[in-house]
């Protein structure tokens, strides 16, 4: 067998994944396992979606299609951007791949040299660092308290731009902290931005449409329009409309770095799906009423696991504005034992003892960069979230 890259040596599994694996080998080991590890929504494609897909497919639309997406897609895409998000786009400056991470892996890859800099907020999602590294690059990673609601602060920006920083990733409403920044704090951060003309800015708005409270979304390039020749807007189909396994991502930006994402797409995987390239067409373009109806319905599920989570011995959980993930602090139960007597030494130590006690699999905080923390994805029934807060509570209340 060849010596494998040195390069895996400096990335990690996806521990959401990992989490989800583990939930399912013991279920079909036969353990009742609740899973709160998937980060996506529990909803089915909605029909007129899927009947565009099956009517491409009857229409024989099988083969490959244009590497960056079908013109058909691209239009859609760029109807999408300047209804909802007020950018104007055109088709070479727009790029369609194989879900929203191959979209952000391209960036990286086609404009990421060795030791240059990206700026990743943390808590953040499990991918971003490890997509750096894989292009040579270095992540600066910079905390965001709960005091400060988990989002980045602009003096905070302002001191990690050193003249190596290609890239800033800033991602709203986040996962995992279902944060989401308002105008006025984005504004204040791209008033930082616009002292530094090397910075780029890659925003991942693959939830814009998950927001309560009467929350508006807003995106950077939107807010301050100087910055949308440095900006690239990554969005998708996935979370707004339950399409996680058809992998279709999409950006708008610079045509430069579009072109070169393209490239590096020719020689990797190509187009993505036909089929799904249809589909997403009637997603962007079609009925969005159903979206009301799961957004109440996520703010329920919201506001049950908060309630439940803050009603657990040693756990404090704030309410997010977005997305379909909470983030309690786990601090109050570091360095209690268990029934057992092994002590709870970290966020990892707590979360292994909700799968073995309780058969309820969520997510470290250590896995996005902030302890001691875990994630809770809501995108799941009521029912299933009743339980797995009672079994919590449970397994909260035995620690000594």
């Amino acid at each position: 067998m060849p010596a494998l890259a040195q390069r895996l040596a400096r990335i990690q599994p996806s521990p959401t994944l990992a989490v989800t694996q583990k939930a399912a080998e013991l279920k079909s080991a036969g353990r009742d396992v609740i899973g709160l590890g998937a980060g996506e929504p529990d909803f089915d494609t909605p029909d007129h979606i899927k009947a565009a897909a099956i009517d491409a497919i009857h229409k024989g639309q099988t083969k490959y299609t244009a590497v960056d997406g079908t013109p058909a897609l691209k239009k859609a895409i760029i109807a999408k951007f300047k209804r909802e998000n007020g950018l104007e786009y055109t088709p070479d400056q727009i790029i369609v791949s194989c879900g929203g991470k191959h979209v952000i892996y391209n960036a990286m890859m086609a404009t990421v040299e060795n030791g240059d800099e990206v700026i990743i907020p943390a808590p953040y999602w499990v991918s971003y660092p490890d997509m750096v590294i894989l292009a040579s690059g270095k992540p600066v990673i910079v905390p965001c308290m709960p005091e400060k609601n988990f989002k980045l602060q602009p003096a905070e920006l302002e001191r990690a731009i050193t003249p190596r920083t290609k890239w800033l990733i800033l991602n709203s409403p986040s996962n995992p902290t279902g944060a989401a920044y308002t105008k006025e704090e984005l504004r204040a951060l791209t008033e930082v931005l616009l002292r530094h003309p090397q910075v780029y800015i890659l925003t991942d708005d693959i939830y814009e449409h998950l927001l309560y409270d009467g929350l508006e979304f807003n995106t950077i390039a939107q807010v301050e329009p100087q910055l949308y020749a440095r900006t690239l807007t990554m969005n998708g189909a996935s979370k707004a409309y339950s399409m996680t396994g058809w992998r279709i991502g999409y950006a708008g930006g610079p045509k430069e770095i579009v072109r070169a994402m393209a490239a590096i797409q020719g020689h990797s995987t190509t187009n993505p799906c036909s089929i799904s390239q249809a589909a997403a067409v009637a997603a962007l373009d079609g009925p969005q009423e159903f979206l009301k109806k799961w957004v109440e319905t996520f703010k329920g599920r919201r506001d049950l696991v908060v309630g439940m989570l803050n009603q657990a011995k040693g756990l404090s959980c704030k309410s997010p504005q977005g997305a379909f993930y909470v983030y309690p602090s786990c601090a109050g139960c570091i360095g209690k034992k268990t029934p057992q007597g092994k002590t709870i030494q970290n966020d990892t130590d707590f979360v292994q003892y909700l799968l073995e006690a309780e058969g309820v699999a969520v997510v470290q905080g250590a896995a996005f960069g902030l302890s001691p923390h875990f994630r809770v994805s809501y995108a799941t029934s009521t029912e299933a979230l009743e339980k797995a807060g009672q079994r919590i509570q449970k397994a909260c209340g035995a620690l000594q």
